[in-house]
């Protein structure tokens, strides 16, 4: 009797529902560093700077060599990356204040509207429990763009991308509640030092991202009996350099002879490279941390860590040669590993970054993945991880299959770039191929380069005049892809006309 009775109910919804209930959900954690540069981790050839905990999820996992962000710079990265759009059909495409449009806003960027579709408010329809930690960039708390408002459950940090320039603020977030943090905050920009440079004259009393790697641990204890997806945001390395003094002195003296004055912007500091190692070091051991609390909670045979970074690492600045902007020196750091271009830039340095993902007993570990992919990926991908339906109109394409060491049909979508800041950029990788046009914003605007990826990855050699038929292809990819934005508009001679400026539209 009892065998017949569970075979009438074979087919029913209760036991169909039972069966999912009984069936472990896969977890999701990505975490995006800020601002950290294809070779500034030891698992990417960094040579000074130790990145233990990282390189250990990329031996336990998969490391990719040809992913890129979703844009050079900050919130079009992350808009990108959290819509599964390209900078073509992206509502936010650049570094715009929200305030420029919206002046009842005292700080955060031009805010995501109520038609953008968010991989967390899929996961969150899907019974999950999101939260975003670290810092947002895609609209002030209670605008259209207000994380809670793009489904996270939880928002804590820094809302405003300008704020996170210093780690030692007056405030940060919890939803829509501001919690004091220094009184007073050490701001991020200062003017040059005249005198002696001194490191405790730029540090607080409250670092901030201790508090936020702190909130991360403790959501992962507090819902480790239930599915969640977390989005976590640091913001090493991204300037100002102010890291705790112990973090520093990790670092030889030796290295530096002499004081950042701050001529390029942000905070002067007696010791920058010792201080922008010191960053990355912290990053990682955030991250240590992170993997450490799932450990704790029994969670990591069941939970998908991504670990990227948003752009390129930080650009050179004229000033002084030696120092980069903000006092970064690259160079020192070999911190594009011979790529060119930096952040802001659609070069590889700009846009390509390292990727780390790890799903024991899913992705192989220590593998390896030389295919190209980008942030409008993985809308589809941890869709198709969590055994979720991604919705119609996304612009990227699951790279679950590549992860789990199956077959995999290869590249069908374009992967495009559309950046109206420093200067008007755009870039179509077409296989191997990436054509490149820049100062669509000037009164000379540059011609159209071509670079084989394969045989020159530091783009020396423009073969535009040589493949006249991939600049076409270009074109026609652009002329397909690209949507009127009139809030971040780009003019691409030929292909489209020149748009009015930001209406208050969101």
């Amino acid at each position: 009797m009892l065998l017949g009775l569970m075979l009438a109910l074979a087919g029913s919804d209760a036991v169909q529902a039972a069966t999912q209930v009984r069936r472990p959900a896969l977890n999701v954690v990505f975490i995006l560093a800020d601002d950290l540069g294809w070779g500034e981790l030891g698992c990417y050839g960094q040579k000074k700077i130790p990145t233990p905990h990282l390189d250990r999820l990329a031996s336990q996992g998969m490391r990719f060599t040809r992913h890129y962000s979703g844009a050079p710079v900050c919130a079009p990265s992350r808009c990108v990356l959290l819509t599964g759009r390209h900078l073509g059909h992206a509502e936010i495409r650049g570094n715009l204040q929200a305030k420029t449009a919206f002046p009842q806003f005292d700080e955060g960027q031009y805010p995501l509207s109520t038609r953008a579709l968010t991989v967390a408010q899929v996961f969150r329809r899907a019974g999950y429990t999101t939260g975003a930690i670290g810092k947002w960039g895609l609209g002030p708390v209670g605008s259209t763009g207000d994380p809670n408002a793009q489904g996270f459950d939880l928002f804590f940090g820094y809302n405003c991308q300008a704020v996170a320039h210093s780690y030692y603020p007056p405030h940060l977030w919890r939803n829509a509640e501001r919690i004091p943090l220094n009184d007073p905050p050490i701001p991020g920009h200062r003017p040059p030092a005249k005198g002696e440079v001194r490191m405790e004259d730029h540090l607080g009393t409250q670092y901030a991202p201790t508090r936020m790697v702190a909130e991360a641990e403790r959501f992962i204890a507090d819902h480790r009996h239930a599915p969640f997806f977390l989005y976590l945001a640091f913001i090493e390395p991204h300037l100002a350099m102010h890291p705790p003094k112990a973090s520093v002195d990790r670092f030889p003296a030796s290295w530096d002879d002499e004081p950042y004055r701050g001529q390029n912007g942000y905070l002067p500091h007696p010791r920058p490279r010792a201080a922008y190692a010191a960053m990355i070091s912290d990053l990682d051991d955030h991250v240590g941390r992170v993997l450490a609390a799932l450990d704790a909670a029994g969670l990591a045979e069941r939970t998908l860590v991504v670990f990227s970074s948003d752009n390129g690492t930080t650009h050179p600045a004229g000033k002084t040669p030696r120092f980069g902007t903000g006092g970064v020196d690259a160079d020192f750091f070999h911190s594009t590993a011979g790529l060119r271009g930096y952040k802001g830039s659609v070069y590889e340095g700009g846009l390509r970054v390292p990727l780390i993902a790890r799903l024991p007993g899913r992705i192989p570990a220590g593998s390896v993945d030389d295919r190209a992919g980008y942030f409008a990926d993985w809308f589809p991908t941890l869709c198709e991880a969590a055994g979720l339906e991604a919705p119609q109109g996304l612009d990227g394409q699951s790279l679950w299959r590549r992860l789990t060491g199956r077959r995999d049909p290869g590249r069908h979508r374009p992967m495009v770039w559309v950046f109206p800041e420093y200067g008007g950029q755009v870039a179509v990788r077409m296989d191997d191929f990436k054509a490149v046009r820049q100062r669509l914003k000037t009164a000379q605007p540059g011609p159209w380069e071509l670079y084989d990826l394969k045989a020159d990855p530091h783009e020396r050699y423009d073969l535009s005049t040589r493949h006249p038929e991939r600049i076409a292809r270009a074109e026609a990819i652009l002329r397909d892809q690209v949507d009127h934005n009139p809030v971040f508009p780009v003019p691409i001679p030929g292909l489209m006309p020149t748009p009015a400026k930001n209406p208050k539209t969101p």
